[in-house]
């Protein structure tokens, strides 16, 4: 039996295990028996009985951390998407969720010095996109504070709020904002023509209409995933886009990376109950959205999923653009399964210039707590 420290902890409104670089093995490749044992997979059932997973795409997640040699950041970070049901590790994309965590797990475990009391704020580059987070928080007596007054939607109780700001987002995988350089694409898929607004920033996403689904981006994850034929039809638009994007080869090898892009449903603002059975009017959102992860509709919104969606809102021509509210100022209130979520984003630059458009940055708050500290036994 071998056992690895490690920390399990709650970032945002994902879980997953924390590692130091320096306890792991030093070749990536072996890494994966390690993540895939930890977190109980592949599980033909599911569910990760036999590991730290809980059988959804956002409680089945890895972060390795280490100190930074670069000057712009403190600690360098890799994210890992663990699959529940067969033996794969994905580290194609990053998730905003976990990177909650990497700056209070930085300072707790001394990568970095933090003041006393006050604000600590640590710089983070994450491995997968080759992008800059500045993560901010509060510390007392040295160690990152947990408990606070602000309430986390998809999350029970509060805590300490962490200001997550991602520094030029755009274009992690081919340095474009807009990977196929316009707005808005239509795609055929199935035999079916629809609009599609493909977007990168944080994390590369797939946009579609709602209406053109028969949807309207206020359903449940339950009935979503009740409806087969929509499922099938969105994997379709995601392999579709995932090779338009430069991310796949080609369908095949879109097939086999069900990470990235993500997909999203998007429509005008409505009035809809959250997962808590709390009612939320129409103008308490700015956008109705529902998100795709792995195939599986998600409980509330990945968190770059949801930077992505505030920075295509500034994207005139996009089908986020054109569904939106737009109130006026960078933030945007999303409407997810478990409620309104607040992001905000810049863009600049325009699409008819030789240097196109640019995000400048996206920020959002979460919260994070360590769950525990200690060893996983593989």
């Amino acid at each position: 039996m071998t056992s690895i420290k490690a920390v399990f902890v709650r970032g945002g409104t994902s879980k997953g295990l924390v590692f130091h670089e320096r306890d792991l093995p030093l070749e990536q490749a072996e890494w994966d028996p390690v993540f895939l044992r930890a977190m109980g997979s592949p599980d033909p059932y599911g569910r990760q009985l036999d590991g730290m997973g809980g059988g959804v795409s956002s409680l089945s997640k890895v972060c390795v951390v280490r100190p930074s040699p670069r000057r712009d950041a403190d600690v360098d970070y890799t994210f890992a998407q663990i699959q529940i049901g067969h033996a794969a590790v994905n580290y194609s994309g990053n998730c905003g969720n976990m990177a909650s965590a990497v700056g209070p797990f930085a300072v707790d475990e001394g990568l970095v010095e933090a003041p006393s009391d006050g604000t600590a704020v640590v710089r983070m580059h994450n491995l997968n996109t080759g992008k800059t987070i500045r993560s901010a928080f509060a510390v007392r007596a040295g160690r990152s504070v947990r408990e606070g007054s602000y309430r986390l939607q998809g999350v029970a109780g509060t805590g300490s709020p962490v200001r997550l700001d991602f520094l030029d987002p755009g274009g992690t995988v081919n340095g474009r904002l807009l990977p196929v350089g316009e707005a808005m694409t239509r795609i055929t898929v199935g035999g079916v023509s629809m609009h599609v607004s493909m977007v990168d920033s944080a994390n590369p996403v797939v946009f579609v209409r709602a209406a053109e689904l028969g949807l309207r981006a206020v359903e449940t994850p339950d009935e979503l995933d009740a409806g087969a034929e929509v499922l099938l039809r969105l994997e379709e638009v995601r392999r579709t886009a995932s090779v338009l994007m430069g991310i796949a080869a080609d369908a095949v090898a879109a097939a086999k990376n069900p990470t990235t892009p993500f997909v999203a449903v998007v429509g005008p603002p409505a009035a809809f109950r959250t997962l808590g059975g709390d009612r939320t009017e129409e103008e308490d959102v700015d956008l109705s959205v529902r998100f795709l992860s792995n195939g599986q509709p998600h409980r509330a919104l990945p968190l770059t999923g949801a930077l992505c969606t505030a920075v295509a809102a500034q994207v005139p021509g996009s089908v986020v653009h054109e569904s939106a509210r737009h109130a006026g100022g960078d933030e945007i209130r999303l409407g997810s399964p478990s409620g309104p979520i607040e992001v905000a984003a810049s863009v600049s630059g325009s699409l008819n210039t030789a240097e196109g458009m640019r995000a400048d940055y996206a920020t959002a708050f979460r919260t994070t707590r360590r769950l525990f500290s200690g060893y996983v036994e593989l």
